[in-house]
């Protein structure tokens, strides 16, 4: 049985946590690893050091069952998942360093019959590179089952879908797909569908990249109805209304570990035939921009007019609404380039309460002082919000 087998983790980020806590509660015995030896105290205390609903109360439980603990060094199980971050390079060039530091970590600890799962979103062939470097450590991966199978989650509703969610196995062999895709049907409720190692890489940069470009085009739109005067919003609205059509929300930019990276994993393999890709990731950058020099030009006419320096609100620096996350957040960018241009804004991020070198302002002062208040996330703690002040919402926090 599954359950009387040791799992182990590498990575206990946002994915690698959630993932941990769930499969402890689920009956199995975990070990956590991670670099940091903060993350490692606090999780063996109980605690957790992101914000994801439902995840604290996970976590609290596993640790006080015993059946979670966390570490700094991998020790012998039966299964390996791998939970890195997967970032990229300058130039956007994939960056497999994590995923093949954390696959060296554990060759020293892997047994023959064990399973060897990279769940971290990865260009195509790096499940391949985890086989190689196992075997490299000294494995024989001819007695080891390797495999990828990427996450699919929401953040926000990750605890829930990493049970719901259909879930996508492809292993180095047909027989490692099969031992895995296994496994995850001892906790997945939804389908377990099962490839090759290559697909599956390729299928979680597919979706994410689907999703950029479509991003991509409402994000077109919000350019040119600012050009050609129209609302945006509304805009969108009316056009839904045919029954084939649903264009997506425009934003202050795409941000997250997945669908502001991804897309280059593709672009960078397939050159000139990822064409359209590399345009949508093109466009999503320049509505960064464009929000920046809205601002700083709201700014310069405010100066103008008063004779003196506005005070400037920044809702929300988190790359979507209602997390803490802020990895590749056009938000957060925003705000730098602000602070770069000397306007000095406030910083506002309810879901956060410190940060190591940005000063935070709660949400109902700022809004108090500002003269000028700029949405860039759509928390849910906007939504009612009184301003008396100019708005700036590029994120539709204030449409009905």
């Amino acid at each position: 049985m599954f359950s009387d087998l040791k799992i182990c983790v590498v990575g206990l980020g946002y994915i690698g946590l959630p993932s941990a806590a769930l499969l402890a509660n689920r009956g199995y015995q975990v070990q956590g690893v991670d670099v940091a030896p903060d993350v490692v105290d606090t999780i063996n205390q109980g605690d957790i050091h992101i914000v994801e609903p439902d995840l604290d109360s996970f976590v609290h439980s596993a640790v006080n069952s015993g059946r979670l603990e966390a570490s700094l060094e991998p020790e012998p199980a039966d299964i390996f998942i791998l939970a890195v971050p997967t970032p990229f390079h300058d130039g956007f060039v994939p960056n497999i360093d994590y995923v093949l530091d954390a696959t060296r970590s554990i060759a020293g600890v892997v047994k023959a019959g064990d399973l060897v799962i990279l769940e971290s979103t990865s260009p195509v062939g790096t499940t391949e590179r985890v086989a190689g470097t196992l075997r490299e450590g000294g494995v024989d991966t001819t007695q080891v089952y390797v495999a990828h199978c990427p996450e699919r989650v929401l953040p926000g509703h990750i605890m829930r879908e990493l049970v719901e969610n259909d879930r996508i196995v492809g292993g180095i062999t047909p027989e490692a797909s099969e031992k895995v895709a296994a496994f995850y049907r001892t906790f997945v409720t939804g389908e377990v569908l099962v490839t090759d190692a290559r697909t599956a890489e390729m299928a979680k940069l597919t979706e994410n990249s689907f999703r950029d470009v479509n991003i991509a085009f409402a994000n077109e739109l919000s350019l040119l109805c600012n050009r050609f005067g129209i609302d945006v919003w509304e805009l969108i609205h009316l056009a839904n209304r045919h029954p084939r059509v649903n264009i997506l929300q425009p934003g202050t930019g795409v941000g997250g570990h997945c669908i502001a990276v991804d897309p280059w994993f593709i672009v960078h393999e397939g050159g000139d035939d990822a064409r359209l890709i590399r345009t949508g990731r093109e466009v999503n950058t320049r509505k960064t921009e464009w929000v920046v020099e809205k601002v700083k030009s709201e700014v310069a006419s405010y100066r103008d007019s008063n004779g003196r320096n506005p005070v400037v609100a920044c809702m929300g620096l988190a790359f979507k609404p209602n997390i803490d996350d802020l990895r590749e957040s056009p938000a957060l960018w925003v705000f730098q380039q602000l602070v770069a241009a000397d306007v000095q804004p406030l910083a506002v991020e309810p879901n956060l309460r410190t940060h190591p070198s940005i000063s935070l302002t709660p949400w109902n002062e700022a809004v108090a002082q500002a003269d000028i208040v700029v949405f860039l996330v759509a928390h849910r703690e906007f939504k009612s919000v009184n301003v008396n002040a100019k708005v700036l919402d590029f994120c539709g926090v204030t449409q009905a």
